[in-house]
């Protein structure tokens, strides 16, 4: 942790509108990019007000600049959690950093979502301790959206790396958490929910995916959402569901992947169309239909992992992202603290807490009786 820079009094989120409580000293482009990114947001989203955490030797005439002093508060923080450092070490030694102060500002009701470039580590750590498990989580995730074939042009994924474990309950309240958060974060009144496996056939599958999945066929009617059943891995990005849960260790490893392909493919791309004097004469003639898709998948407007399953919502951006990305997450974290996302995510949560009998002994009972 880096000391840099003591506090001024934050708006109510009881004054109306939406207060979001930002960290803008852990990300990698540093605090005038964070800065840069909330200016663009607040010209755009009338209704918002935003606690602002760090130096404020630093932040206020950044403030100043883009002139949102009346619609921001800077709350002073003396220490910055690096990139580097161990969750372990920021829960001994962070009180005094921005990421604790924005964290804490959700905690005290200040606020109703907090933002932060930085540390995922210590942010789900710092997170976890000072907003608690919802009621009915044993595991938080990490939600991400994923470009898709859907009309909205993006699908659902979680876990993503919360915790790389996850047995058939944790699955189960994954498939809740995400079809909260499609229909809260989305728009889509029913979402359809699928299981990541290795094929769609009933029988394949480690023991908890099979019972995880006769947890949620049978959770769905109760939570009002659509289970399609099995999923593989090209239905990610297909149209065929909108949420597509699966432990953290698989999620985070397609979520990498996935940004590795879309980069290679980028470059394999503008190398192609450099390699000769008639195909960069293509490339000229296709400008308008290359700036379209690189705009359609732009990760810049997906910017934001959410944390689900706190009491209290959470937004991670990119650690590089620039102020177009963090504007995108800012937009996210306000439109789920104006959906009143957290108090309908645990609602949700809670409303299978008991989940209907099956007749009989269910399929999903036989197999892990067989397990143990």
């Amino acid at each position: 942790m880096n000391r840099t820079g003591t506090g001024s009094t934050a708006p109510s989120s009881d004054a109306g509108g939406v207060v979001i409580s930002v960290d803008a000293m852990g990300g990698d482009s540093g605090p005038a990019t964070v800065v840069a990114g909330l200016a663009k947001f607040l010209g755009k989203t009338p209704g918002a007000r935003v606690i602002l955490h760090g130096s404020a030797e630093v932040l206020t005439p950044l403030v100043a600049k883009k002139k949102i002093e009346k619609r921001v508060t800077v709350r002073d923080a003396a220490d910055v959690v690096a990139m580097t450092d161990k969750p372990s070490h920021v829960m001994r030694h962070g009180k005094a950093t921005s990421m604790w102060s924005a964290i804490d500002s959700v905690r005290e009701g200040e606020a109703q979502v907090c933002v932060s470039c930085g540390n995922t580590g210590a942010l789900m750590a710092v997170s976890m301790v000072r907003l608690r498990k919802a009621e009915g989580v044993n595991r938080p995730a990490i939600a991400c959206l994923w470009p898709s074939r859907n009309p909205s042009g993006f699908n659902l994924m979680l876990d993503v790396g919360a915790d790389i474990r996850a047995d058939q309950d944790d699955l189960l309240t994954y498939a809740l958490m995400g079809a909260s958060y499609a229909r809260n974060g989305l728009g889509i009144e029913r979402p359809r929910i699928g299981l990541l496996n290795v094929g769609v056939e009933d029988h394949k599958g480690r023991a908890e995916l099979k019972v995880a999945h006769d947890l949620i066929a049978r959770a769905a009617p109760v939570a009002d959402f659509d289970y399609v059943g099995f999923v593989e891995g090209g239905d990610i990005p297909s149209s065929r569901v909108d949420v597509i849960v699966t432990d953290g260790f698989t999620g985070n490893v397609a979520l990498k992947t996935g940004e590795g392909t879309a980069s290679l493919i980028s470059e394999l791309l503008r190398e192609a169309f450099r390699k000769t004097p008639l195909s960069r004469v293509a490339a000229l003639l296709a400008l308008t239909s290359m700036n379209r898709l690189r705009k359609r998948i732009d990760p810049r407007r997906v910017n934001g992992g959410v944390f689900l399953g706190l009491n209290g919502t959470v937004v991670k951006s990119h650690g590089s992202a620039d102020a177009t990305g963090v504007a995108a997450a800012l937009k996210l974290a306000y439109r789920l603290a104006k959906s009143g996302f957290s108090d309908k995510l645990a609602a949700r949560v809670a409303s299978v807490g008991v989940l209907p009998p099956a007749p009989g002994q269910s399929e999903a009972e036989r197999i892990e009786d067989e397990a143990t």
